[in-house]
């Protein structure tokens, strides 16, 4: 930049631009150049203060650990104290209902009892209405079967007739009417009939029939109709 003199000489003057650094100050530098450090340092104070934190949390953590822990040990006491009454109130349920077990297998058994009882009477009641039945239907025929054997007798059963003697006889067997009474038998009274004594036999031992006038028939244990003989008593 060249300025003008008042006496017309021009004075080459280098012009100093406003945009030229300015000078730094070493001091300034100094300060500068220290603050880096004074931030770590900063920093390093808030982690201390973190860390502090840090632990006092830790602290407060453990302390409510150790409190809570206090808590589930009064817990577990209140615990053990509930569950021995539970035990007893369990104790005294099963008790209850062992009870209540007995009584009912006791009327089961009783009922049980009760139905075999009521069965067998029942099975007994039937049986003793079919002999009946077959007691009435077959007392008529008796007269019928001493018919018959007394043709035998003489010799007269032969030719059809035969057939159909032979045939009802196995149907009245069949129906359960058996017949009873033959020469040698001991005399019973329940079951024969004695018409007469016909003095002693030495073979007999005690009373006997001797001879069968008209046999006897009975359905199961009941007497149709008594056996009629003769008896003999022993010497």
């Amino acid at each position: 930049m060249t300025k003008r003199r008042p006496g017309g000489a021009e004075e080459a003057v280098e012009e100093t631009t406003s945009e030229a650094l300015p000078e730094t100050d070493p001091e300034t530098e100094a300060v500068e150049a220290d603050a880096p450090e004074d931030d770590a340092s900063d920093s390093d104070d808030a982690t201390e203060a973190g860390s502090d934190e840090d632990g006092s949390d830790e602290s407060t953590e453990d302390e409510s650990d150790e409190t809570e822990e206090t808590d589930e040990a009064e817990d577990e006491v209140d615990v053990v104290i509930e569950d021995d009454s539970e035990v007893d109130f369990m104790a005294d349920a099963a008790d209850e209902v062992d009870k209540r077990v007995a009584e009912l297998t006791t009327d089961l058994q009783r009922l049980q009892a009760e139905y075999v009882n009521y069965k067998k009477r029942v099975d007994r009641d039937r049986e003793l209405v079919s002999q009946n039945a077959t007691y009435k239907v077959l007392t008529p025929i008796v007269d019928v079967l001493d018919t018959i054997d007394r043709a035998r007798e003489h010799g007269e059963v032969d030719g059809g007739f035969k057939a159909v003697a032979d045939q009802l006889e196995k149907i009245v067997t069949n129906l359960g009417l058996k017949k009873f009474g033959e020469p040698g038998d001991v005399f019973d009274p329940n079951r024969h009939e004695a018409l007469s004594h016909m003095g002693t036999d030495p073979e007999v031992e005690e009373t006997s029939v001797k001879l069968v006038a008209k046999a006897g028939y009975m359905i199961g244990d009941r007497v149709v109709r008594a056996a009629q003989v003769l008896v003999v008593d022993p010497e």
